[in-house]
């Protein structure tokens, strides 16, 4: 399991029907996505060094189960779909309870801006590389340059 992040559920992600707020669980994803990049080296020092940042196109939530104060909840990250330079991907998070009950998925589309130019770019291929090593789901797809 390609565990990126774990921790309590805290009351500042509590919604007023008593579980998880839906906007939590995208902050939740973003910081396992973080987490993934940076143990590939890829932290955003480095990538901010080249201007260069992620950015999504899409992000797809899939509720299975609730979530409540002080769940322990672990997130997984696998890519799931990209182009042969990681210029374009999909990462696919999925949250777990402490009771090892998968709560939800979340599905994160997107690629690397230039951060100045603010267009799309593909990333210099040392950290290519490095992003091409991050943990592939088994349904993985790679995609060629003109697929959407």
């Amino acid at each position: 399991m390609n565990v990126f992040h774990e921790g309590k559920v805290l009351w500042a992600q509590i919604d007023a029907n008593q579980h998880m707020r839906h906007s939590a669980y995208a902050d939740i994803a973003a910081q396992a996505r973080l987490s993934m990049l940076n143990s590939l080296g890829l932290n955003l020092p480095i990538l901010y060094s080249y201007k260069i940042g992620p950015v999504l196109f899409r992000e797809e939530l899939i509720y299975l189960r609730e979530i409540t104060l002080n769940d322990y909840i672990k997130v997984t990250c696998e890519v799931s779909k990209a182009r042969p330079d990681g210029s374009r991907w999909s990462i696919r998070h999925e949250l777990y309870r402490g009771d090892g009950v998968k709560a939800a998925i979340v599905t994160a589309d997107g690629a690397w801006i230039d951060m100045e130019k603010r267009k799309l770019v593909i990333l210099p291929t040392e950290l290519s590389d490095r992003f091409m090593h991050a943990p592939r789901s088994d349904d993985y797809v790679e995609e060629a340059v003109g697929d959407k």
